[in-house]
């Protein structure tokens, strides 16, 4: 995995879904001009987020961001968006998926208690569905995987467009 080194503050007015596809196509065609945008070289660029209300629920800055946050989704359905990129010497491919998750009340002894655990600090959203948090989700409606970070199934099927990888007999 190589770090692409690009500005990820959202553009004025762009909306969720825009927001992450861009991330990705920008992260994907970063690394790949690193590589010196050889032939031979497929990369797969991600972005995701959450959102709720319109807003852009990034990683949090620190407790008390994390702490809002968690708040902010307590009760209510929101939407998880990966943006996904592939970017080769035949160009780029990129999509968007959204899955909604409703989470349950919180108390404040609850969000307290899952912040110190650090689990929050480095994740959209300041929940991980696969650790602490899965406590907290009551429904989730479309690919769990993207709640996770990256929608398996649809890369593979993605890749398998692009000629990446063998299609299906």
């Amino acid at each position: 995995m190589l770090p692409a080194h690009i500005n990820e503050d959202p553009h004025a007015d762009e909306l969720p879904v825009i927001y992450v596809e861009r991330l990705a196509r920008e992260k994907a065609a970063a690394v790949f001009a690193s590589l010196g945008s050889r032939k031979d070289v497929v990369v797969l660029g991600a972005d995701t987020t959450v959102t709720i209300d319109d807003e852009i629920l990034g990683k949090p800055n620190d407790a008390a961001d994390a702490a809002r946050m968690l708040r902010q989704l307590s009760g209510r359905t929101h939407q998880v968006i990966t943006g996904v990129a592939i970017v080769s010497a035949n160009g780029t491919e990129s999509f968007a998926e959204t899955t909604l998750v409703t989470m349950r009340e919180l108390s404040d002894a609850e969000i307290s208690a899952y912040i110190a655990t650090g689990e929050p600090m480095d994740k959209a959203g300041a929940y991980a569905i696969q650790g602490g948090a899965a406590i907290f989700i009551t429904q989730s409606d479309g690919d769990y995987d993207n709640v996770v970070g990256l929608p398996v199934t649809r890369v593979v099927a993605s890749l398998r467009g692009v000629g990446v990888l063998p299609t299906k007999n």
